[in-house]
């Protein structure tokens, strides 16, 4: 666990003051030798520099990988000796928690708790896919008299990694540690919100005997060179989590090289609260599911629908414990909510609101930025619930990405699964019901590539997870990640006893 508040090391002892590009095992500046402000989204302060990349760089870090995976070692290991040493960025990633927590908190204002549990799955991950990657492998398969198959499996290549700024660490590592159990190389490029943990890992992977050029962290503008990395003839594979028309682009780009594709998009994923449910149980699922790390998240239960029978009831809970989530110092144990990403997403969840009233909405809780000397700087937003809200209305068809949900009623099965279906996106979905019946009727009848069945969490490092239609496609977080990471090569040989003369000459 993380010290008390006044225990922690101060942000100057964990913090550099500049971090240069991370590219063949070695810090270098950037080609126009430019560094961007990172700040800390809980206060507004400058945390660090961090150097902006460009094309130039790119095209460097695109050939340390390149170089690194057609003439280096690391896709020669075999895979238990790669696995030892996943192993070993895990525990040191684990001998130094304390550190990547306090990181993690100063440049995301999440909450210490969030950063907790998500740096325990980071770690996880990589120790999940270096046991993983000892059993995953190829096959023989069934041939004709005289002829034998087999397939082997080897890494696609170099991998371009687009990582967000909601979940820094850990969706670096959902990226990078199939990654590298497969045997591929990587560029990878952190959100320019949140780089500075995106660095510490390319360290720890560094000090674990990761070879140079393997692993690379180049940082710079998103929209500069995001779809450099993507259009690169030297990169092989592209795999994204971001917003969904970033998505379309990057696949649109991908397509010139026929590169391989990864991508967990957007959501706008339904929460159904059937009138059988254990309604305390429901209420603490759904604040969780749409409240936690400030709503900030693809797969926050944003769409809640309510059974007409316990509406009246559910509600006054569900707005009761909502006023009780406490935001604040994301260092304080006692905080529920931390602050939004920026300045400008605080002004886009306020328009969201807004729209909201305007099309008919009635906000039932929230609504605004919270009140108080210690919300004077940084950038927050009140956990906001809106009510009087109808599925087509833009607040509940378009994604937030904050701690806006809307509720409605539903009571009809058929009705509330046509309503949940009814959006471009399919990531997750959760439903709360004692009828384990009704439960996987209404799993196999949603699309989306998660369900949640009296559960507000998913993610876990062995469960699949990604989405149907606009939120993506491809699977991360499981074992068959790793064919994403991989080609399968077949190989057929004649054994028979008697030459083969086919064409009878």
């Amino acid at each position: 666990m993380v010290n008390e508040t006044n225990q922690v090391l101060t942000k100057d002892e964990l913090v550099k003051e500049a971090y240069p590009l991370f590219i063949n095992g070695e810090y270098i500046e950037s080609a126009n030798g430019a560094y961007f402000d990172v700040h800390n989204p809980a206060t507004g302060e400058v945390l660090a520099k961090v150097a902006k990349g460009t094309k130039e760089d790119v095209d460097k870090a695109v050939e340390a990988a390149r170089t690194a995976f057609e003439s280096g070692k690391w896709p020669r290991m075999t895979a238990a000796k790669r696995a030892r040493l996943l192993i070993k960025i895990a525990e040191i990633m684990r001998s130094r928690f304390n550190d990547l927590v306090r990181v993690e908190v100063l440049n995301t204002g999440k909450t210490v708790a969030a950063a907790q549990g998500q740096i325990t799955q980071a770690i996880e991950d990589f120790e999940f896919y270096a046991g993983t990657i000892q059993t995953a492998g190829g096959q023989t398969n069934p041939m004709p008299n005289g002829f034998f198959n087999y397939t082997v499996k080897e890494p696609v290549g170099v991998c371009g990694q687009i990582i967000p700024w909601n979940y820094p660490l850990m969706m670096a590592a959902w990226k990078v540690a199939p990654a590298l159990a497969a045997g591929c190389t990587i560029v990878l490029k952190p959100a320019s919100y949140t780089p500075l943990t995106a660095y510490m890992l390319a360290d720890i992977c560094h000090e674990a005997g990761v070879p140079e050029g393997v692993v690379n962290v180049i940082t710079g503008s998103g929209s500069e060179i995001g779809p450099y990395i993507t259009e690169h003839p030297g990169v092989d594979k592209v795999a994204f989590t971001g917003e969904t028309e970033t998505g379309k682009d990057i696949m649109a780009r991908a397509s010139q090289t026929l590169k391989r594709v990864t991508l967990e998009l957007g959501g706008k994923s339904p929460n159904i609260v059937f009138d059988d449910c254990d309604i305390d149980g429901a209420v603490d699922g759904s604040l969780f599911g749409i409240f936690y790390n400030t709503g900030q998240s693809c797969e926050a239960r944003s769409r809640l629908f309510v059974h007409e029978n316990i509406y009246d009831e559910f509600m006054e809970k569900f707005i009761e414990k909502a006023s009780r989530l406490k935001l604040g110092d994301p260092f304080n144990k006692e905080v529920h909510v931390g602050a939004v990403i920026s300045d400008s997403h605080e002004k886009v969840i306020d328009g969201y609101v807004k729209l909201a009233v305007e099309e008919g909405g009635e906000v039932l809780y929230g609504g605004k930025r919270p009140e108080g000397p210690e919300f004077e700087k940084g950038h927050w937003y009140m956990p906001t619930i809106i009510g009087n809200v109808t599925n087509d209305m833009r607040i509940a068809q378009e994604e937030v990405f904050g701690p806006v949900v809307v509720v409605m009623k539903f009571n009809d099965e058929k009705d509330v699964i046509r309503q949940a279906n009814d959006t471009i996106f399919g990531l997750g979905s959760a439903v709360w019901t004692k009828d384990y019946g009704r439960a996987h009727r209404i799993a196999s009848a949603i699309r989306a590539g998660i369900v949640m069945i009296n559960s507000p969490i998913s993610a876990f490092p062995g469960a699949p997870f990604g989405g149907y239609k606009q939120s993506g496609f491809g699977r991360e977080l499981s074992v068959e990640t790793l064919d994403l990471y991989s080609e399968t090569k077949s190989v057929v040989s004649y054994v028979g006893s008697r030459p083969l003369n086919i064409f009878g000459l």
